[in-house]
């Protein structure tokens, strides 16, 4: 029998159809494999389609069989699992980085990851369109930009914009351009920013992504961190991006019982936590005194205090005498 041109790619279809048409729930007997092979101009004997399942077997795909009123044919396990593909997709769909176009196209090539009947579920959970979301896909390609400088070491330059009450955007330094060391990508609170190197003023300088136009991959060189200046990507976004920035304090807070969970989420687990009553307990943290830090005491009322040092108490007072003046 005379082979016919698209005989080759028998068992890549094979492999296409148990990816996309198959998962736990459904399989594919042997007579529909190859009526689906037959729909691509390939005539396939059962025992040429058993031994092309053995090459995929053995090339590291899980195809199963099980027995119903007919044979069936499945893929297993694969390399994202239903679970991880839907942990995905809402990490997607909830980021703000990314704007609903390129949210809905991510989402369409997870969905290809796993069977039409999977893809059909995770469809259901899409909800990009009620999410704020970024309106400007440039930021997709300028992260992609900054970190091919970071790997080459090279200097990158930029315009960087704040919004006016019209809500247009205004280039800082005069619509001229920032020049920088960068060093890093942090994603932190829904939005990427750059780190990088001052060396005129000798100190790091963040910057939001999504406020950065027309970025350019420089030439010129990165200038290094001197040796003695001391970076540590996760101790500086902790102390940047959180209630941490500026001089560490050690302080004692008295939190009613109820706020355990909201403080090892915001402290970790190792917080220093010990039991002062029945309805309270005492915790040490090491912060700096900040508006930040302040703000996120008053969220919680009377139902924390801060017993040491006293001196952050009384700045806590100030803090909050200053907002309710505006009320007066």
């Amino acid at each position: 029998m005379a082979k016919n041109p698209n005989q080759k790619q028998k068992i890549l279809y094979l492999c296409d159809m148990l990816l996309k048409e198959t998962d736990d729930e459904h399989g594919l007997t042997m007579a529909q494999i190859i009526a689906r092979l037959a729909q691509h101009g390939i005539a396939a004997e059962r025992k040429s389609i058993y031994d092309d399942i053995d090459t995929l077997r053995a090339f590291g795909y899980d195809v199963l069989m099980r027995k119903f009123k007919f044979t069936e044919y499945y893929i297993g396990s694969r390399e994202f699992e239903h679970p991880e593909l839907t942990l995905l997709v809402d990490a997607v769909q909830s980021s703000k980085f990314l704007t609903e176009k390129k949210s809905n196209a991510l989402i369409r090539k997870l969905e290809s990851l796993t069977s039409i009947y999977e893809a059909s579920s995770l469809k259901k959970q899409v909800h990009v369109a009620d999410r704020i979301k970024m309106q400007n896909e440039s930021i997709y390609y300028n992260v992609d930009a900054i970190q091919r400088a970071i790997d080459r070491t090279q200097q990158i330059s930029f315009k960087y914009y704040d919004y006016n009450v019209q809500k247009d955007k205004v280039a800082r330094k005069n619509d001229g351009l920032y020049v920088t060391n960068p060093i890093g990508l942090a994603y932190v609170g829904e939005y990427y920013y750059l780190i990088t190197y001052n060396d005129h003023y000798g100190k790091f300088v963040n910057y939001r992504v999504d406020r950065m136009k027309y970025i350019k991959v420089s030439e010129e060189d990165a200038v290094r961190i001197p040796k003695g200046l001391h970076f540590d990507m996760a101790e500086y976004c902790h102390q940047s991006f959180s209630m941490y920035g500026g001089e560490e304090t050690q302080v004692e807070l008295t939190i009613d019982k109820s706020l355990v969970n909201p403080v090892i989420d915001r402290f970790g687990k190792d917080v220093s936590m010990k039991e002062r009553s029945e309805t309270t307990a005492t915790v040490h943290v090491s912060i700096a005194a900040s508006n930040v830090f302040f703000g996120w005491l008053a969220q919680f009322g009377d139902l924390i205090k801060i017993e040491a040092p006293e001196s952050l108490a009384k700045d806590y007072v100030v803090f909050l005498k200053k907002i309710a003046k505006r009320y007066r």
